[in-house]
């Protein structure tokens, strides 16, 4: 009996933190899932099959998320920073805006932070606790501050369960 009534009230908070992103985005695909409590900018693409476990997405510049993504718990994606170099210190007024944009299939663990102007490729997983600053490369397996690329998914596999279309 608890059981039922605790998986009642979580599937109320689904709805709810669903319903929250899908108002807030720009735009976003089928079967969209969200966990745990998320928020997403206006300027936010989502894809198909996009799972949110806890997401904050911030900042005026686009994120823009392909199908099959999957995060962990407490991930963060910033699209704006300050600017260092402008009329004061330790910074300016002044805002920096730059796109995120997350390519198909991909995975982020626990607490990853992806920082503004960042490019992730189709089936890169990012390992937990990692800063995404630049680019992963498409399969790349990458962890760390900032993430960098220690390992490749078997592309060959990767590929056959694509086109099988066995997606989580």
């Amino acid at each position: 009996m608890i059981s039922k009534i605790f998986n009642f009230f979580k599937g109320i908070k689904r709805s709810y933190y669903t319903f929250r992103v899908k108002r807030t985005a720009k735009s976003v695909g089928r079967d969209l899932t969200v966990n745990n409590y998320s928020y997403v900018s206006p300027g936010t693409v989502l894809g198909d099959n996009v799972n949110f476990n806890g997401m904050k997405i911030q900042g005026s510049a686009q994120v823009i998320i392909g199908d099959n993504f999957h995060s962990g718990i407490e991930c963060m994606m910033i699209t704006d920073s300050h600017n260092f170099e402008g009329e004061a210190v330790p910074y300016d007024s002044t805002v920096i805006s730059k796109d995120i944009v997350i390519e198909d299939n991909v995975w982020l663990g626990n607490r990853v932070i992806i920082l503004p102007g960042a490019h992730i490729g189709e089936g890169a997983i990012i390992q937990a606790g990692s800063v995404v600053v630049g680019e992963i490369p498409k399969y790349g397996i990458a962890g760390g501050h900032p993430a960098k690329v220690f390992k490749y998914r078997n592309a060959e596999h990767y590929e056959k369960l694509k086109k099988e279309g066995r997606f989580h």
